[in-house]
């Protein structure tokens, strides 16, 4: 099976923060074509592949991408058109060749990513495959993934003072993807009246969870294993259990951790993180460290990482590269996995499976900046990674990726939970 394209177009769409975005359409010879929608992150690496944004601050204050739409309506669709290519690697193989930097800041890698999507989704095509099926890797059992909730907002993602970024329920203990989401639309909906009786606001962040004005992260969990019994389930790895991104790099200044108005060093943070643990139902913690806290990464992994999942994202980037490091030197024992944060399908399955080799867990994970897009349900199914974060149970472009769980459920008899 080869992929012949005829036709590859971009264009300037607004991602669900009201910013400009890519997307991209793939036409096939015979007429049928496939559309990708690119996500864009708020919270940011500093080692991601580079959007390609225009600058100009007479459009989107800067943030327009028509520069990147045009890369793709030009050169890439001249150096793809016509071309015949057996499998999705040799596509992405060109588009890194063609923009010949480490980090796709020539062609931008949201122009590339659109393009390897949409280059997975036709090859799904003409194999007569699910897209989740054609991604999945040889020797690897496709899985329904325990959603992770974001309920709670703060940091980049959110206008209040809270510096944790994203508090989120996972229900460890539900018997199937349906009763999953179910859980977490019903501790979604006990939480949003508990803050209310409560006095709090509750407006929504970027990725659908409440924004409170709460300092302390601690209050927070407490509300939310309040919710969590409100609405009838059990706090806990055999009910509903609770996950955290910090994104610590947010908060990281001079030397010293930043939360609710404290300054801390490093084994401080490492101490409040295991004082937390001990305290609350916290199975998995995301960027609980400085993206450039390597040391302090290590030692959090040796005091914690057997009772807490510890998953690097701006650590690692979803660079194939930098997770073998953070495997050899013990730094996290999770990655989380983004797309466009490395800017190619194929890159993407190559971190992975470097993870898995490892006896690493992996979390697919959406941007702040989504759009109706549901690639990334398909990826984790079809990579049997066990777990997808992409915001609350609210908001369409989040919903959408969940509705897209259930429809893959309904129609299959994958197993569910984590690897």
């Amino acid at each position: 099976m080869t992929l012949t394209i005829a036709g590859l177009t971009a264009t300037e769409v607004l991602d669900s923060r009201g910013r400009p975005t890519l997307a991209v359409t793939l036409r096939l010879p015979d007429g049928r074509s496939v559309r990708a929608g690119v996500p864009s992150g708020a919270s940011t690496g500093s080692r991601e592949a580079v959007e390609l944004r225009d600058g100009d601050p007479r459009r989107y204050a800067g943030k327009g991408v028509v520069n990147a739409v045009g890369n793709v309506n030009a050169e890439i669709a001249d150096l793809l058109r016509g071309r015949e290519f057996p499998d999705l690697a040799s596509v992405d193989r060109a588009l890194i060749e063609a923009d010949g930097t480490d980090t796709k800041a020539r062609l931008g890698a949201n122009a590339i990513v659109g393009v390897s999507m949409a280059a997975a989704r036709a090859f799904a095509l003409l194999a007569d495959r699910p897209l989740w099926r054609y991604l999945a890797p040889a020797g690897v059992t496709p899985r329904l993934p325990v959603p992770h909730f974001n309920v709670v907002n703060g940091g980049a993602h959110a206008p209040n003072r809270l510096d944790f970024q994203e508090f989120m329920i996972a229900p460890l203990g539900a018997p199937d993807l349906a009763e999953a989401v179910r859980a977490g639309a019903e501790v979604y909906a006990a939480l949003r009246r508990r803050l209310a009786d409560k006095g709090f606001a509750t407006g929504l962040g970027d990725e659908g969870g409440f924004a409170p004005e709460i300092d302390a992260p601690e209050d927070v969990l407490t509300t939310l294993v309040d919710a969590i019994t409100d609405a009838g389930y059990t706090p806990g790895h055999h009910g509903v259990a609770i996950a955290l991104d910090p994104a610590a790099s947010e908060f990281y200044r001079d030397g010293s951790y930043h939360v609710a108005g404290e300054s801390l060093s490093t084994g401080d943070m490492i101490a409040r993180y295991e004082a937390i643990v001990n305290r609350f139902p916290v199975w998995s913690i995301e960027d609980g460290l400085a993206e450039g806290d390597w040391d302090g990464w290590v030692e959090l992994t040796a005091r914690l990482g057997g009772r807490a999942q510890l998953v690097g994202d701006d650590l690692l980037v979803t660079n194939p590269a930098i997770v073998a490091e953070g495997i050899d030197r013990k730094a996290a024992t999770a990655a989380l996995i983004k797309v466009n944060q490395i800017g190619t399908v194929t890159e993407t399955l190559e971190t992975m499976r470097l993870c898995r080799e490892a006896g690493w867990a992996q979390m697919v994970s959406h941007r702040s900046g989504e759009t109706e897009d549901t690639f990334i349900a398909d990826l984790a199914v079809g990579t049997g990674c066990g777990q997808l974060k992409t915001g609350a149970p609210a908001r369409g472009e989040r919903v959408a990726k969940y509705n897209r769980l259930i429809e893959i459920e309904a129609g299959s008899d994958l197993p569910y939970g984590r690897a």
